[in-house]
């Protein structure tokens, strides 16, 4: 159920029997010559969808703007702090509260929100505390992607518009790939990475973190498909 098309004097019945509402959360930045600026959002929505199906939920529409600091400089990327994403979700969340929802399930397309995500959720767990709030970032994706992937990832811990993340675009919105531009672009990240703020294009021209050529449906599939088990059990329990 898509919240933005209901009319305020059915929806309150609505709210009543479901109480979930999911909110798509990505970025408009860099993601190579292969994937557009909005695949973020993309992949939070088409996953958003699917968890709505599935637990019979309201999907609100897109939050479209993230945390990009690293990125921030790369042509087309629009960055927002992270303090104005936590108030804009701490204000979602309680508005949600007040009409009459339990479940505020914000699913995440962008690694770079994950900290202001976490950091919302814990001011709605003190403002409302008969709210279960979900900051979902693909759900048991790391060993998942383990198993599929075909080569080392440029990082422990990040991916980005690589063998993976385009495989979730094949899989979730193949019409805005471009395949005969993905590149193979697998930059020497710096240690001193993960301990200071280090702007991206210190180690990388193109945004991408590994072989995007390597990407398939199937792997996409494979992975999201686990994420999305992975947060309905989490909902439902």
């Amino acid at each position: 159920m898509e919240f933005q098309y209901e009319n305020s004097f059915d929806v309150k019945e609505k709210i009543n029997q479901s109480k979930i509402a999911i909110l798509p959360i990505g970025a408009v930045e860099a993601h190579g010559p292969h994937l557009p600026l909005g695949t973020d959002n993309l992949l939070a929505e088409r996953l958003s969808e699917k968890l709505a199906e599935r637990v019979n939920g309201f999907v609100l529409p897109t939050l479209p703007y993230g945390q990009v600091w690293s990125l921030r400089n790369f042509p087309g990327s629009i960055n927002i702090s992270n303090n104005a994403l936590i108030s804009f979700l701490v204000d979602i969340g309680e508005s949600l509260y007040k009409q009459g929802f339990r479940v505020f399930a914000m699913v995440n397309g962008h690694l770079g929100n994950q900290t202001a995500l976490k950091e919302a959720a814990r001011v709605l767990y003190e403002s409302c505390p008969e709210m279960r709030v979900f900051y979902f970032f693909y759900p048991g994706m790391n060993q998942a992607a383990a198993e599929v992937r075909e080569k080392t990832s440029a990082h422990s811990t990040y991916f980005h518009a690589c063998e993976i993340e385009t495989s979730y675009m094949l899989y979730l919105a193949p019409e805005h790939v471009a395949m005969d531009r993905a590149l193979t672009d697998i930059p020497d990240i710096p240690l001193h990475a993960d301990s200071t703020p280090t702007p991206w294009e210190e180690f990388t021209k193109t945004a991408v973190l590994g072989d995007a050529s390597l990407a398939t449906e199937e792997k996409g599939k494979y992975i999201i498909d686990i994420a999305l088990e992975n947060m309905v059990k989490m909902i439902e329990e």
